[in-house]
């Protein structure tokens, strides 16, 4: 899979970018500076789409759960309907996503989709990688506005369809919605506006419709809000297609109507967001706050051990 880092972009110094706070200077535990400034970490994260909070002493997996409830002023979201591989710690704490090291996450909003989805998200760096590993950041609004127009209002226009089969080769559907219930699974389904199908092999097959782009309750900035790119045929082992079909494949995107999209314009999308991207090395310690309709993330390669924990709150529909 390709690298969407870009190489050449000129990332500002931690002295010049107002968006990296370095509160190593405070003396107070990271929960109880947190606790004192609260408006004024909102107030960065509404200003600036993220806000990278450097230096805090933050002791455990626990702290960090308080830290983000205290932010987000309620409790963090459950991660139901996934779509990719974690391990849930105490208190809606997660591990990021867990593919191998070598693999690299393209570009992604959180849960974009489905129908609901967290509007904050936090993330902790407990053990930076030995090389690579960083969660660049990408904003939205860019990507709109620098998608190609006649590409843009095809996706606008028409929307994505969302297709996906649970098995084997992906999560089983007993991951995904967190439950060993068909009747959970229908119920969820129903409740979501997610079309579902079981087939006489005991395979899950489900369907949604989802808009490419959306507005940001706060700002009204139009925003592209989709995983068209992460769900396209194009995105998956190139022999997959060929040796189990495209109707069995894990997961794939069409456009609304059904028709296929092109992967000319998944390509586009992929460049763009290369164009795009930047990123932080992660040090110990770190926590990123991200307004996820304003900004995607991702992962870069790496090697060594890393450990990054992520909470969501905020749910929107």
């Amino acid at each position: 899979m390709d690298q969407l880092l870009s190489t050449d972009m000129d990332l500002s110094s931690a002295e010049t970018d107002q968006r990296i706070h370095d509160l190593s200077g405070q003396k107070q535990s990271g929960l109880a500076w947190v606790k004192a400034n609260v408006k004024e970490i909102n107030a960065w994260v509404d200003r600036d789409g993220f806000a990278l909070l450097r230096g805090l002493n933050i002791v455990s997996t626990n702290q960090f759960s308080t830290i983000l409830e205290t932010i987000f002023g309620e409790q963090l979201s459950q991660y139901i309907y996934r779509s990719s591989p974690r391990t849930a710690l105490r208190n809606n704490i997660y591990t990021t996503t867990e593919y191998h090291a070598d693999q690299v996450i393209l570009q992604h909003n959180e849960n974009a989709y489905s129908n609901c989805w967290p509007m904050r998200m936090g993330f902790f760096c407990v053990v930076p990688a030995k090389t690579g590993g960083d969660t660049p950041l990408a904003d939205s609004r860019e990507v709109y506005k620098q998608l190609p127009e006649a590409l843009r209002n095809r996706f606008e226009e028409r929307g994505i369809m969302y297709v996906r089969n649970y098995g084997d080769i992906d999560l089983p559907w007993q991951e995904v919605f967190q439950t060993q219930s068909r009747d959970d699974v229908e119920a969820y389904c129903w409740k979501n506006d997610i079309q579902c199908e079981w087939f006489d092999d005991g395979r899950l097959q489900t369907r949604q419709f989802r808009p490419a782009v959306m507005t940001h309750p706060q700002t009204g900035e139009k925003v592209w809000f989709n995983q068209a790119h992460l769900f396209h045929c194009s995105a998956v082992d190139t022999e997959m297609p060929d040796s189990i079909g495209t109707d069995y494949l894990p997961r794939n995107a069409y456009f609304g109507d059904g028709s296929e999209i092109a992967k000319q314009d998944i390509d586009v999308i992929n460049q763009v967001y290369r164009d795009l991207t930047f990123s932080y090395p992660w040090q110990r310690n770190d926590i990123l706050l991200l307004d996820n309709m304003l900004f995607t993330h991702g992962r870069q390669a790496y090697t060594g051990t890393r450990k990054v924990l992520v909470g969501m709150a905020k749910a929107a529909r």
